[in-house]
């Protein structure tokens, strides 16, 4: 693996020392070779917004809308967008943790959304989330034995024998040592472990059911740089050892670079663009997916680099633009003069070849000359140390092939 492969800068800007470790993470798995294991097709999570006297339903908060991908079975699929975009509700909306209000989930071609009471109860066996705040995803008044062994009792019948103590206990003693803790935790409060602990206690209650697809949530967000770099490596030996696969939500670029097969990038509650993590992240076809990589820091000094800097606030997800919902920010609009197709048409989600996806009407046009136009139009507001010394840019070959993290300047 390459060093841009392997996470440096995690958090806000903080650079790590060897951040995830000297060893290569699992094989990335070869999506065209595998079946899908989750599919959503369509899936919409609105949340009504009431107002007036008579509380009316005067409008909607589009989290989700109108979304479609598949998850093939043991690879790990990432999720990348800025805060607001859905990713978190996409997650937890397909789980039925958050009902949906239309579209379709399915679990190795099993309906899930469908499902009611002990039908549910039986399906979420097999799909588990781990959380991103370690601290208050765990019930401060309950022993880590009865947290991790609540599912177990949930989910007891007369074959697998969960409902006895003895079996329960010996259960929540090996899935401790599975994610790295001592047996004799199990007797512990959650108030008496640290961050990363207290993050391997919600793994392992994810774990403890033997899903075959588990939500990770931002699971690192809250921990610190080489905490994180532990939960990395254990969730990639899980996948190995268990055969999991995984929905990895997140903010951190390198992260998602690191640990995924495949990324998805939202925004305003769209998919704009999915694909194999190394096309997303060395050739993005999607203008947002450009500004959002280029977002990314590097960790050298000796490398200078520039960002696309959008113009203007997200819009509302209660009132989303019409046609493609960044045009109202996009920078590969303003190069192209504005064309109507950008406010009057929604782009299809389209495959542009091995199965890397996007909606863009013009994503043919990205390319070298488009982004020296949109990193020269910047220029003036750019600091002067972020300029080179000769004040000139370097040609559209070097831009083009511009690290995931940046955009030479």
């Amino acid at each position: 693996m390459t060093e841009a492969a392997i996470p440096g800068v995690v958090g806000s800007g903080t650079t790590a020392v060897a951040a995830v470790g000297a060893g290569a993470p699992a094989e990335r798995a070869n999506g065209a070779e595998r079946e899908p294991l989750v599919g959503i097709t369509d899936l919409v999570k609105y949340y009504p917004i009431h107002g007036g006297v008579m509380r009316r339903h005067v409008g909607d908060v589009r989290a989700v809308d109108g979304v479609t991908f598949d998850v093939k079975a043991g690879e790990i699929l990432g999720l990348v967008g800025e805060s607001g975009c859905g990713k978190s509700t996409l997650g937890k909306t397909l789980l039925q943790l958050l009902p949906a209000t239309s579209g379709s989930v399915t679990l190795r071609g099993e309906s899930v959304l469908d499902k009611k009471g002990n039908d549910l109860k039986r399906l979420r066996r097999k799909m588990q989330i781990v959380f991103q705040d370690p601290v208050s995803s765990l019930n401060p008044r309950m022993p880590v034995s009865d947290i991790i062994g609540e599912g177990l009792i949930a989910q007891a019948d007369k074959e697998n024998h969960w409902g006895d103590a003895t079996v329960r206990e010996k259960r929540v003693g090996d899935y401790l040592e599975t994610v790295g803790l001592r047996r004799d935790y199990a007797r512990r409060f959650p108030h008496e472990f640290s961050g990363g602990q207290r993050q391997r206690i919600g793994i392992a209650r994810a774990l403890v059911l033997e899903p075959d697809f588990i939500v990770c949530d931002e699971p690192v967000s809250a921990l610190d740089v080489s905490i994180q770099s532990q939960i990395l490596n254990l969730l990639l030996d899980l996948r190995r050892d268990f055969g999991l696969t995984y929905l990895f939500v997140a903010h951190n670029l390198s992260v998602v670079q690191y640990l995924s097969d495949r990324v998805g990038v939202m925004y305003l509650g769209k998919m704009v663009e999915l694909g194999p993590v190394d096309q997303i992240y060395s050739a993005p076809k999607h203008p947002y997916t450009v500004a959002l990589l280029s977002a990314g820091p590097v960790p050298d000094p000796r490398r200078r680099s520039k960002r696309l800097v959008l113009k203007g606030d997200v819009p509302s997800p209660a009132a989303p633009p019409s046609g493609c919902r960044f045009h109202t920010r996009c920078w590969l609009r303003e190069q192209l003069g504005e064309p109507e197709e950008c406010h009057t048409i929604e782009p299809e989600f389209r495959d542009l070849g091995d199965g890397h996806l996007v909606a863009c009407h013009f994503s043919d046009k990205i390319g070298g000359e488009t982004l020296k136009d949109a990193v020269a139009s910047q220029e003036a507001f750019a600091p002067a140390d972020a300029i080179d010394d000769d004040g000139e840019t370097e040609d559209a070959e070097l831009i083009a092939e511009a690290n995931a993290h940046n955009i030479k300047a």
